[in-house]
């Protein structure tokens, strides 16, 4: 059964694994960073742990092992930590989404609204091949932003975005809402 927009984690039976524990509470949540009023959501202890690292990763291939992806499309900074070993675990090829002029090749762009003004994501012109099936993945979704941007890129050069996955959903800021029909997965959910 495919999945839907409105999905959670509350409904996938991964919730019931004993990993999605292991992995929330390896996640360190700083108050007042990185300004007062944001509880951070920091990966980098859960990277310390090679458990729960390893936990992460495995989900995601499970879940998309027979989904037939073939690139896994990683959104700057933190989607590359996790990108690559889903795509060499999927037998598929990792293409980085970056910040501008990161990218040494020639790029095709996608402007999306900030808070209080724009930013801009790229991709490697010739990278993704119309028609090839892309998960694109990040450590968070927070107001949805980027995995827009970066499904607008992959969905101009023609491929289908199959879903997009998150380790973290900060679901009171309704990113997932952004996402119009394009399923999003995630592990952890939390408040702001």
């Amino acid at each position: 059964m495919a999945a839907t927009n409105s999905d959670h984690i509350q409904t996938d039976a991964a919730v019931k694994d004993v990993r999605i524990s292991r992995i929330s509470s390896s996640i360190r949540v700083i108050p007042d960073f990185p300004k007062p009023g944001i509880m951070f959501q920091d990966i980098t202890t859960m990277l310390l742990d090679p458990v729960a690292f390893k936990d992460t990763i495995d989900l995601f291939v499970e879940r998309y092992r027979e989904k037939n992806i073939s690139v896994v499309a990683g959104v700057e900074a933190r989607g590359f930590i996790f990108g690559p070993p889903i795509a060499l675990a999927l037998g598929a090829k990792f293409v980085p989404i970056r910040k501008p002029n990161k990218l040494p090749g020639e790029v095709i762009s996608e402007e999306y609204s900030l808070e209080y003004g724009t930013d801009i994501m790229e991709m490697h012109v010739g990278a993704v091949q119309k028609g090839e099936r892309v998960l694109v993945i990040d450590d968070l979704i927070a107001t949805g932003g980027t995995l827009v941007a970066a499904i607008k890129l992959l969905e101009r050069v023609g491929a289908d975005v199959v879903e997009c996955a998150c380790v973290i959903e900060l679901a009171d800021l309704k990113g997932r809402d952004r996402l119009g029909d394009k399923p999003l997965f995630v592990l952890v959910s939390s408040t702001c």
